[in-house]
């Protein structure tokens, strides 16, 4: 059974930072890309940013709302991959889960159907 547990959501303002990180456990974090996805109210879930497996690091892909704003790391050693957001904006305001897709990318990383495990989401909110 794997468990993907987020954390870091918050309050904050427009132009403010916040970084989530999501912790795996359940199976070897080895060989398993993962993602981050994100929820507004009444909208569908939608790609965020995708690191691959690997031993140093990963390749790491975004979407275009959140390039050179956002950046997707992971940690091997401790199992857990983080969202560093920066520049946050109102249209930010989300639900945020991490995702984990049982092989190691990159084909169909910007799907949630390529993702098996999925988190409990964090709730970011950016007021203006």
């Amino acid at each position: 059974q794997v468990q993907l547990v987020e954390s870091g959501g918050g309050l904050v303002q427009a132009g403010d930072s916040l970084r989530l990180s999501c912790a795996a456990s359940g199976r070897t974090f080895s060989s398993a890309a993962m993602g981050w996805f994100r929820q507004a109210p009444g909208k569908e879930r939608e790609f965020v940013a995708a690191i691959t497996w690997s031993w140093s690091g990963g390749s790491t892909y975004y979407a275009d709302s959140v390039k050179g704003r956002f950046t997707i790391s992971r940690d091997n050693a401790k199992n857990t991959v983080a969202l560093q957001m920066n520049s946050l904006k109102p249209e930010d305001t989300a639900v945020y889960y991490c995702a984990l897709d049982s092989g190691p990318g990159p084909v169909g990383l910007r799907q949630r159907e390529t993702y098996d495990y999925w988190g409990q989401g964090t709730q970011v909110t950016v007021s203006s």
